[in-house]
């Protein structure tokens, strides 16, 4: 289990099951979080996806915000049942995470495709959040692209196959940073081997594969353009250069929709689709800026 120093495990139940999430633990940490700002962090998908993704980040706002960092049902240590999940189910449990856990708005940090069911959920609730920052936020299939044509998702709708291929190429040491290095990261050298480590711990938990087939088929996969013009919720979009399968066009695109909600474009150079895991410290640097930049009275920036 790869954790930071200093914080633990606890979990709520969803009802799609067990949802862990990881904190800040200890006297000292308690204390301090009963009358602290709230910090969600969300994991992208992805072969072994789990909140270990930002876990070089969270650690850094400890001391000045309670954080919560879950593993998302189907991934890290939550529960994975066997089902082929939908776009609807991670808004709902993106939603029912934030109830349980959070007493009022709440600032979001997202990446991904979860980024992406973020927005959905603050379109649909957003009484629960207070701003999102969020890298790489594309649906997959944004502008009328058509990500199940792909031969990645048309190879694994074949059943049986789907499964040998997760075992063959992705739930072991060589598929994992294959996927790291050609899918992931802009620079192979900035994977080290406990990143390998944490995603295949996550990729090879029992009922692993059903959550990363939906999501490599194409089940969850949807147009964010459709949506982004109902965001209302003070947001900054970061996005890598380097980001395979949807680079930072789609992201200029998606934020030129909505100014009024969109505040920020960041396009993150020398980066992939995790720069959370490639350059820490500065996406640290990046959040510390943006947090108070999605206050009211925050104007939109395009910057690179």
């Amino acid at each position: 289990m790869f954790l930071p120093p200093g914080f633990g495990e606890r979990s709520i139940q969803t009802k799609l099951g067990r949802m862990v999430y990881y904190t800040a633990q200890g006297e000292l940490w308690e204390r301090q979080n009963d009358a602290q700002e709230t910090l969600v962090f969300l994991h992208g998908f992805g072969g072994g996806s789990s909140a270990y993704e930002w876990s070089k980040v969270y650690p850094a706002f400890a001391a000045e915000y309670r954080v919560l960092a879950p593993d998302l049902i189907g991934w890290g240590r939550s529960a994975h049942p066997a089902r082929n999940y939908t776009v609807e189910d991670y808004i709902a449990t993106i939603t029912e995470f934030m109830e349980q856990t959070c007493t009022g708005p709440t600032t979001v940090i997202a990446s991904a495709l979860t980024a992406a069911f973020t927005i959905r959920a603050a379109i649909k609730r957003p009484e629960l959040f207070k701003s999102l920052i969020l890298t790489t936020a594309a649906g997959l299939s944004d502008f009328g692209q058509d990500y199940r044509s792909s031969i990645a998702a048309t190879v694994v709708t074949i059943p049986f196959l789907d499964r040998l291929l997760y075992s063959a190429g992705v739930a072991n040491e060589f598929g994992i940073r294959s996927f790291l290095e050609q899918r992931q990261f802009a620079k192979p050298e900035r994977i080290y081997p406990e990143i390998v480590k944490a995603y295949l711990e996550s990729a090879q938990q029992p009922n692993a594969e059903y959550a990363a087939l939906s999501f490599v088929r194409g089940d969850l996969s949807f147009d964010l353009s459709q949506y982004i013009m109902q965001l209302t919720i003070p947001t900054a979009l970061i996005w890598g250069r380097q980001a395979e399968f949807t680079g930072p066009e789609i992201g200029r695109r998606l934020a030129e929709m909505n100014l009024q909600a969109i505040r920020i474009f960041y396009q993150f150079d020398d980066v992939g689709l995790t720069p959370q895991l490639e350059l820490p410290a500065v996406t640290i640097g990046l959040i510390r800026q943006f947090l108070p930049q999605l206050q009211p009275a925050a104007e939109f920036a395009l910057t690179e």
